[in-house]
């Protein structure tokens, strides 16, 4: 008998507000399967976050909220100091509108994955993977989370009964020890279509990740992410999509 291999296939998505428009949401919805909507704190606006909704509602994509810190004019990619009551609320507060405005569409919202910083710091810093997980579990315990694997966030969202969703990263690069190569450096953003959809290729069939200098890890993903502010975005989702249908692996939610 033939075993199926699957995997979700994420992007973060919903990034324009006001008269900012940011990458092209329509046309990346048609190869993925979960969407990660900015809940309007570093990016995103009511308006944009309903029509995101929308869009993802049509393709049959599962709704995620993408809670940031509050951070417009850096884009979420900058720490800020909160206390781990303040973050609490921070997330919640986010969570909840983007579960909110879901169900007054008439779907629901499925998981959370925090954005930019948030995301790095809740890798090592307990009080933060902490914060983000109490507020996704009291939003609602039967929401899932993205994240890193071996992370805080993941040993935070299991002590509470969640359902954690590990996620790799198909247009990023990784150092050695796991973490993502800071946007900074040369490399660390990966637009070559073939380059990516090998890797997610290789992280799906192989549970294997290539690492600046050589070598690889060992992961084996639930959900691989790609970025939607990329401006590769749409071509490298196309891509991806294909080569992973071309090599029997289906793409769908993890719910």
């Amino acid at each position: 008998m033939t075993i199926q291999i699957s995997v979700d296939l994420n992007a973060d998505l919903g990034e324009g507000f006001g008269n900012y428009r940011a990458g092209n949401d329509p046309l990346v919805m048609k190869y993925i399967s979960s969407a990660n909507i900015a809940c309007g704190f570093h990016a995103g606006d009511p308006p944009v976050i309903l029509n995101t909704i929308r869009l993802a509602k049509e393709a049959g994509v599962a709704v995620g909220a993408h809670p940031g810190y509050p951070d417009m004019q850096g884009f979420g990619r900058r720490t800020i100091r909160m206390s781990r009551d303040e973050l609490y609320a921070f997330v919640l507060y986010q969570t909840g509108a983007l579960k909110s405005l879901a169900e007054a569409l008439g779907t629901r919202l499925v998981h959370v994955k925090p954005h930019g910083a948030l995301y790095n710091d809740a890798v090592g810093n307990t009080d933060i993977a902490a914060a983000i997980a109490e507020a996704v579990y009291d939003m609602d315990p039967e929401l899932l989370v993205f994240g890193p694997p071996n992370s805080a966030l993941e040993n935070e969202a299991l002590q509470r009964g969640l359902r954690f969703v590990i996620e790799t990263f198909a247009d990023r690069a990784y150092n050695s020890d796991g973490t993502l190569v800071p946007r900074g450096k040369k490399g660390a953003v990966i637009y070559d279509t073939e380059e990516v959809a090998e890797r997610a290729l290789a992280m799906v069939r192989e549970n294997r990740i290539p690492v600046q200098g050589g070598g690889s890890l060992l992961v084996k993903p639930d959900t691989i992410c790609i970025h939607g502010d990329n401006p590769a975005a749409v071509a490298i989702a196309e891509r991806i999509s294909q080569t992973l249908i071309e090599n029997g692996v289906v793409i769908k939610p993890v719910i």
